[in-house]
């Protein structure tokens, strides 16, 4: 069945105006190509008569538009004594290959214990209680900070680190990583280690007798119950501000970056100069207002919506768009170049936690690019668009 064929078949069900679309699309499949070899080689290439007025795009010779919103608090979370965690890797939405993402929930006195990333840095965002890291760099340097709500923190690939709860709430967070095969059920855990490697190994680098670790715990650990610490305890051993591992985005007047309708805190390594590898905040929309068309030119993008319910319409070019509802907890990734826009269609705020998988943070407006585009040029790519509303476009 040829395409003109099966786009008529297609309209059949949409009624006159979807006919119409689909004859007009049929219509430029006919006369948006011609023979091997027209318009000439090299430096005699000579003009064609005119084609169709829009560009066909046939479905095979593009990839399909793909899905880009996962369910992440609606997985199933790994759970241990003290704690959860819920990922969202290419594992399970397949799109996102430069960023992961983990939903972490520790109880009081819980602690991820000490670990690392092979393959990717990390990102977190504390939604609320308080918690504390420690860090150690290849220096043999090492970091103790505590954070509270809105909070950010960023370690770079294979160094090592902890999170702990501190005080009697239990904190939660968002972290994010600059890699989307990056999966919870592959971090290098200290507990594992010496469960797994010979014991006079062991008991050698700590120069202590091997049974002493007979009673270290048979396998991961991950995320372990114990005593609540008192935040008046909590030990804090920041580095200078320039390359202290935390960012406090909800009290830096650096990270604002409001727009109409809304509120946006960013971090990027302008702003966080640890932060080599990724930017990150905290977007609020207000109810019926949007974030407009834009696309980011360096960066894959992903969300985690915290409250509201939102819309997201993504377009992948080649006459490729999609638009999928989102809500508390899901997951939302945004590919490089695709341009985007998210609006508020509920009634509170929305609100989401952003990341992008580079430490230096640009985008492109549309409407932007509209204003300091030429009239003529506008009237050509718009034809038949009257005048008036061009200027209207460019007066936004």
């Amino acid at each position: 069945m040829d395409a003109t064929r099966r786009a008529l078949l297609g309209a059949a069900a949409l009624g006159a105006s979807g006919l119409t679309l689909m004859q007009n699309a049929a219509g430029a499949a006919a006369n948006d190509s011609g023979n091997p070899g027209d318009g000439g080689y090299g430096r005699n290439s000579v003009q064609l008569p005119p084609g169709a007025k829009v560009a066909y795009h046939d479905p095979k010779d593009i990839e399909a538009m793909p899905n880009f919103k996962y369910a992440l608090d609606g997985s199933i979370p790994k759970i241990t004594s003290g704690g959860w965690a819920k990922e969202s890797t290419e594992h399970q939405l397949p799109v996102s290959k430069g960023i992961a993402g983990v939903h972490m929930f520790l109880n009081p006195g819980a602690s991820r214990e000490l670990h690392w990333h092979a393959i990717a840095a990390e990102w977190a965002f504390v939604i609320d209680g308080r918690c504390q890291t420690v860090v150690i760099e290849p220096s043999g340097a090492s970091e103790i900070n505590n954070y509270e709500p809105g909070d950010l923190w960023y370690f770079a690939r294979g160094h090592g680190h902890s999170i702990q709860t501190i005080g009697d709430k239990p904190c939660h967070f968002i972290l994010s990583f600059d890699n989307g095969a990056f999966s919870e059920h592959g971090t290098f855990s200290i507990t594992d280690w010496i469960d797994v490697t010979p014991k006079d190994l062991v008991a050698a680098s700590f120069n202590l007798p091997k049974d002493l670790f007979d009673a270290f715990p048979k396998g991961e650990t991950y995320i372990q119950a114990g005593p609540v610490v008192p935040i008046s305890q909590a030990l804090d051993a920041p580095w200078p501000r320039e390359s202290t591992h935390k960012f406090r985005l909800l009290r830096d007047q650096k990270a604002v970056r409001d727009f109409e309708g809304g509120t946006f805190r960013l971090a990027s390594v302008d702003e966080f100069p640890a932060s080599k590898t990724m930017s990150g905040g905290l977007m609020i929309i207000e109810r019926g207002k949007q974030l407009n068309l834009h696309w980011h030119t360096n960066a894959n993008e992903w969300h985690y919506y915290l409250r509201g319910k939102g819309q997201v319409a993504l377009f992948g070019s080649g006459g490729r768009s999609k638009a999928t509802d989102v809500g508390p907890g899901d997951a939302v990734y945004i590919p490089m170049g695709f341009g985007h826009a998210i609006k508020n269609v509920g009634d509170e705020d929305l609100e989401i936690i952003q990341t992008w998988d580079n430490g230096k943070f640009e985008e492109i407006d549309l409407d932007r690019w509209v204003r300091s585009s030429p009239n003529y040029l506008l009237a050509n790519n718009f034809a038949g668009v009257p005048e008036s509303t061009i200027d209207r476009m460019k007066q936004t």
